[in-house]
């Protein structure tokens, strides 16, 4: 009896763990599809602007490229790609990296910052009608503690270095694409703009 009940128990707390993770992963790919949709600009994509949004955090607002990659879930040449891109539009500066010969520093320009800035606030004002529209103080604070909490949790296996973790290629530089539906959400893997996965997911405090 005690035995049989320990497993009912078991194959419930089962059940209701991949419930939530459905839930989990549902609302994220719905409310990254609106961010998406309303993003305020068209100076940068949402990738370019997950750069900019990285080396804010940085010091001096500057980084070596191959540090990107522990914050960007993207391959390091489409880092390079979109590193380029932002190098063009004047947005950040390539340097040479005095401790590395083969190495490349980026750095964000004033323009970079600006532009960064004025997107951050438009930004910021999507995730609060959507995120902050649709729940309490209380709820956020608690979704944030729970969120907080599942991220710190025990994991259940070694996490590759962030060069070697399985990643997407970035969507075109027309803009970025949101994650597609899932079949099987409970077991589907969530993109590089997702919350879940990505810590670096671009933010809006920084700089604000």
């Amino acid at each position: 009896m005690v035995e049989r009940a320990v497993s009912q128990r078991g194959v419930s707390q089962k059940s209701l763990a991949v419930s939530a993770w459905e839930s989990l992963f549902r609302a994220q790919v719905t409310i990254m599809r609106e961010l998406t949709a309303t993003f305020p600009t068209g100076q940068i994509s949402f990738n370019e602007y997950d750069v900019l949004f990285n080396l804010t955090n940085q010091p001096e607002r500057r980084a070596r490229l191959k540090e990107l990659t522990h914050h960007l879930l993207l391959t390091q040449p489409s880092i390079s790609r979109l590193v380029d891109r932002l190098s063009t539009k004047g947005v950040v500066e390539k340097l040479s990296d005095p401790g590395d010969a083969r190495g490349i520093i980026v750095a964000l320009t004033p323009l970079g910052y600006d532009v960064f800035r004025s997107t951050a606030v438009g930004h910021a004002e999507a995730i609060s009608r959507r995120v902050g529209g649709t729940l309490s103080s209380d709820e956020l604070q608690q979704l944030m503690e729970l969120c907080t909490k599942l991220r710190l949790g025990p994991p259940i296996a070694d996490v590759p270095a962030a060069e070697e973790c399985p990643v997407i290629d970035e969507p075109s530089p027309g803009g970025p694409t949101a994650p597609a539906p899932a079949t099987a959400p409970a077991t589907a893997t969530a993109t590089a703009t997702s919350p879940l996965t990505a810590p670096a997911t671009p933010t809006v405090s920084a700089g604000l």
